[in-house]
């Protein structure tokens, strides 16, 4: 009798053990998907200096791999279909890698060719991942998603905090401090190996195409390009900001990473407190209004920053994480996850990277600060509208979702 249940038991186990793992490595890669942009900013004045770089072409280098996010991410399903969603990751990993050492190379057309490099990366895990807790954690979907997303901010945050201080500790320059990220990157894609014995390819549902007249697919959509505009605009320039009022550099790199700390425990609760609902209209809407209420602190209440950074990453951080449940949550399966993963961040991201540039266009215009942040703070209106949309008890294509079998 015994020995029966412990046969019975070890397939269960070894169940566990290989869920657990891919748990561990989706974690892993997901905190690879910000360190390369966001490590860029507390030495963005940095690098603008030595390479002579004016505000605007500072801004399109920290919107380029924002921008590739959107460029490459509808590539990523068909990859997905035609290696494996396992090697297509992996590979992503490779180029990642790829990306770090280019742009340590002493070119300023390589820190261009680098970051693209990276964007193209992180597009492909930016997609998958999520069609990948859709697939083998479907039952555990909030907790994933929140474990996932709460990596994500994580790598942000220590991108944003460690960045300066690593170099200055390692007496490196500015290429050095970022070439450091490639390393954490490496070990992502070293404990990622064993799942590329695995391949499974996702199935065709009609391409990106089919979602394209679908009203909620567009307000999904929505919801990921404002959140990230507001993001990586913030990522890119709040340092300068803090800069311009008198704040060193590294202190204006922790105020980031403390925005992006905070971050991830929004972008932990939000995922699990949008799955135990069938709408999530009043989450989308509490979420932006925090995310309001800190960029006003930021601009009206100059040495209220600490508490004014918490509550924006605060919101920031749930905003991302709503948006990435809400891929899951309005999707029926993974294929279809995959599908409105990928148009959302195509398109979404495209609208983000918008953001970083005419922050810095704006700057160049004015000589200020003011105008380009309340132009980000006017966005978060559009914000709460789509979020309020996209939260509605509906799935792509189909029927509500609480009348589906």
């Amino acid at each position: 009798m015994n020995a029966a249940v412990t046969t019975e038991s070890r397939p269960r186990l070894s169940a566990r053990m290989t869920s657990l793992w891919i748990g561990v490595a989706i974690v892993l890669v997901a905190a690879n998907l910000r360190p390369a942009v966001v490590g860029v900013a507390p030495v963005l004045s940095e690098i603008a200096a030595a390479e002579e770089l004016s505000s605007t072409a500072a801004g399109v280098l920290s919107a380029l791999p924002v921008f590739c996010f959107g460029l490459f991410a509808p590539a990523a399903p068909w990859l997905a279909r035609r290696f494996g969603i396992e090697r297509t990751i992996l590979g992503a990993l490779v180029l990642l890698c790829a990306g770090f050492a280019v742009r340590s190379v002493g070119l300023v057309a390589l820190l261009f060719v680098g970051n693209v490099m990276a964007g193209a990366a992180i597009a492909t895990g930016n997609v998958l991942l999520p069609a990948l807790i859709k697939r083998d954690f479907s039952h555990r979907t909030g907790v994933m998603t929140g474990l996932y997303t709460m990596a994500v901010s994580a790598g942000g945050a220590l991108a944003a905090g460690i960045t300066v201080p690593v170099a200055q500790a390692a007496g490196l320059s500015w290429r050095g401090a970022l070439a450091v990220w490639g390393l954490f990157a490496l070990v992502a894609l070293v404990i990622w190996l064993p799942q590329t014995r695995r391949v499974h390819r996702i199935g065709s549902t009609g391409g990106v195409g089919g979602l394209w007249r679908d009203r909620l697919a567009w307000q999904v959509t929505g919801f990921m390009g404002l959140q990230s505009l507001g993001y990586y605009a913030v990522s890119a320039w709040i340092p300068a900001v803090f800069v311009g009022r008198g704040f060193g550099a590294e202190a204006a790199g922790w105020l980031l990473s403390l925005a992006s700390f905070v971050g991830i425990i929004g972008s932990m609760a939000a995922p699990m407190l949008a799955a135990r609902f069938r709408r999530q209209r009043a989450v989308a809407l509490v979420i932006t209004g925090v995310s309001a209420l800190g960029l006003i602190g930021v601009i009206l209440l100059p040495g209220g920053e600490i508490p004014s950074m918490a509550l924006l990453g605060l919101g920031q951080g749930a905003a991302l994480g709503l948006a990435l449940t809400l891929v899951g949550l309005r999707s029926p399966d993974a294929p279809h996850t995959s599908q409105l993963s990928g148009m959302a961040q195509s398109i979404g991201y495209m609208l983000a990277a918008v953001g970083p540039f005419i922050v810095g266009v704006v700057h160049d215009a004015t000589g200020s600060w003011t105008l380009p942040l309340l132009l980000l703070l006017v966005l978060f209106v559009p914000q709460g509208v789509v979020g309020v949309l996209a939260g509605r008890d509906l799935l792509v294509g189909r029927k509500p979702a609480s009348q589906q079998a």
